[in-house]
């Protein structure tokens, strides 16, 4: 329980990686803030049956005001956020000259504006009490391109650059900020590309194969127990001098 005491936000946590980040941050002793839209009762019964404090906030972390009611609600229920861990993303795939502009501005500002507002929002209070952990979900569309995904890749770079800035105004602190830049993981969207795959007659297994084997060499995905454990590991002691790093989960993905 490393981390009893302490009080963690984690954005799009009521399902897929942010969930099982939330969860594995829950099963080292952190209470939790959760952030999602729908239905937060699952997600809430998983992590409060851990025997942590656990809410949810419904902020839209595309808009900087609710962002910021989210932080001081976070702070007004547990007295301080000491981990932030941003996370919210969508993703939206076209061509740069067919690509909407309302999609463009909605990419940037979940993907990499958010993280700009809860961390100036929470970096305060952490350096007050010379301890904080944040931890911002990139990709490894951080570190490569991929067609069609220009939104998502730019806002991903952008991610991995604000990450070492915030590393270097920190450094001679006890707050410390990193990157983890996952590979494939089989959220819904990804299993959409795979039920897409399907449809020209490949079984589901068969399917799964083919995109891993696109850009994963491991050929298997990665789940979000292993990135929750990493995240563990980043608010750990052990991770003191862990500092702007961009740390790849992906299978394989960037090696070449």
């Amino acid at each position: 329980m490393q981390l009893s005491g302490k009080t963690a936000l984690v954005t799009g946590s009521t399902s897929g990686i942010g969930l099982g980040i939330a969860l594995a941050l829950g099963r080292a002793g952190a209470n939790l803030m959760l952030n999602g839209f729908g239905d937060a009762e699952p997600a809430l019964a998983q992590v409060r049956a851990l025997g942590v404090k656990a809410f949810h906030h419904a902020a839209d972390v595309s808009d900087p005001q609710a962002i910021a009611a989210m932080v001081q609600a976070t702070e007004a229920a547990f007295g301080a956020v000491d981990i932030l861990v941003n996370n919210a993303g969508i993703q939206h795939v076209a061509p740069v000259e067919e690509f909407p502009v309302d999609r463009w501005d909605a990419v940037i500002a979940i993907n990499l504006s958010s993280v700009f507002h809860a961390s100036r929002l929470c970096l305060p209070g952490m350096k007050a009490r010379d301890w904080g952990r944040i931890i911002n979900i990139a990709s490894a569309h951080g570190l490569v391109g991929s067609a069609g995904k220009a939104a998502y890749v730019a806002a991903k770079h952008g991610v991995l650059g604000l990450t070492k800035v915030m590393a270097l105004e920190t450094a001679t602190s006890g707050v410390t900020c990193n990157a983890i830049c996952p590979g494939f993981v089989l959220t819904p969207l990804v299993q959409a590309q795979i039920d897409a795959k399907t449809e020209g007659g490949l079984t589901a297994d068969e399917a799964r194969r083919q995109l891993l084997a696109e850009k994963q060499p491991s050929l298997e995905f990665v789940t979000p127990e292993q990135l929750g454990e990493l995240a563990c590991f980043l608010c750990s002691d052990a991770a003191r001098q862990v500092r702007g790093a961009a740390w790849s989960m992906d299978g394989g993905w960037t090696a070449a």
